[in-house]
């Protein structure tokens, strides 16, 4: 794939800032609630038909939901030594990461029952981020494993697909309207691509040798967007010209974009977690602009995933200060 750099020079990025600083800063609502489980590491949201709010609690070893209805949490306690990173939910259940038990397991509500399907290669030992694809199977990341991963929901047969660099440490993922899964390779400055039809992934460099993507995002127009951890930037990638354009977060180079979602306008919104007190923020791609900047309450310690509720326009969230937050989008 022909592959061209726009490259954000230091002058740009002062030209940049200085455009950011003269626009019309928007602040959203933002909300939390604290779990009544302490210490256990509440994150990674996602809303069931219900409106009910699941999250993992990661050091807790626990699934849970929230009713924002009447401010009901709910435990589901599952196998010892899970500690799952994510989770998904659609009418068959809840999907979940094993990310110290080299599985995937899914949660039936009404039941309680579990059902695991096993990794089939114990160097996968970490399951990382779920995500569905149109047909309903689910694709995820194997960090440490350096794996990414396909589930047939309704065979079991897991297939892994390893990346064509060493330590690439899968991370985030999106499937594209293609359906063609994306993911960071957050070891490398590379997104990788896989193709469904072979299974075989290719990368794509980054402008930057520093640059560390961690999470992803892809917008109706078929462009990706990530998050530079590393280097405080928002990049977009064209995947038909390869052409790669980047922007400073406004929070600079050490603010640590981390949790990243778009909204039903293509909107990008993203989480800066470098300051005590993380940033809420919101891209206009339209106009290639910031437009909104908010503190969240708790401080956050850091947002690591979050998902867009098209139902109620709300992103909901987790925070490593022990809440389930929920952001208000205009």
């Amino acid at each position: 794939m022909r592959r061209t750099v726009t490259a954000v020079s230091l002058l740009a990025c002062l030209l940049a800032s200085a455009a950011y600083a003269q626009t019309a800063v928007q602040s959203i609502d933002i909300r939390e609630w604290p779990v009544p489980w302490q210490n256990t590491g509440p994150r990674d949201p996602f809303t069931d038909a219900r409106g009910r709010v699941w999250f993992v609690g990661q050091r807790g070893n626990y699934l849970a939901y929230f009713d924002p209805a009447g401010g009901e949490f709910k435990r589901y306690e599952i196998e010892e030594g899970t500690h799952p990173h994510n989770l998904i939910v659609d009418a068959r259940g809840v999907w979940y990461a094993g990310n110290r038990n080299a599985r995937i397991g899914k949660l039936d509500p009404v039941t309680g029952k579990l059902t695991i399907f096993p990794m089939p290669d114990p160097a996968a030992r970490d399951p990382h981020t779920l995500i569905f694809d149109k047909t309903g199977d689910i694709w995820f990341t194997v960090q440490g494993g350096n794996f990414v991963g396909k589930l047939d929901t309704k065979s079991g047969q897991v297939r892994l697909i390893r990346p064509p660099v060493q330590r690439g440490l899968p991370y985030g993922i999106v499937v594209d309207p293609e359906g063609r899964p994306w993911v960071d390779l957050f070891g490398t400055n590379k997104l990788g691509m896989i193709d469904p039809a072979t299974m075989q992934m290719r990368t794509i460099d980054l402008p930057r040798d520093e640059a560390r993507p961690r999470r992803i995002v892809a917008t109706s127009d078929g462009m990706v967007w990530y998050v530079d951890y590393a280097g405080g930037m928002l990049g977009r990638l064209n995947p038909k010209t390869g052409q790669i354009k980047e922007w400073p977060s406004p929070g600079g180079g050490h603010s640590r974009p981390y949790a990243m979602a778009m909204d039903d306008k293509d909107r990008i919104w993203y989480v800066e977690t470098g300051e005590r007190s993380n940033k809420f923020v919101g891209f206009d791609p339209t106009r290639e602009s910031f437009f909104s900047v908010t503190g969240i309450p708790s401080g956050g310690g850091s947002v690591r995933h979050m998902m867009f509720d098209a139902r109620t326009r709300l992103i909901w969230f987790g925070t490593d200060t022990g809440t389930i937050g929920r952001a208000v989008i205009p």
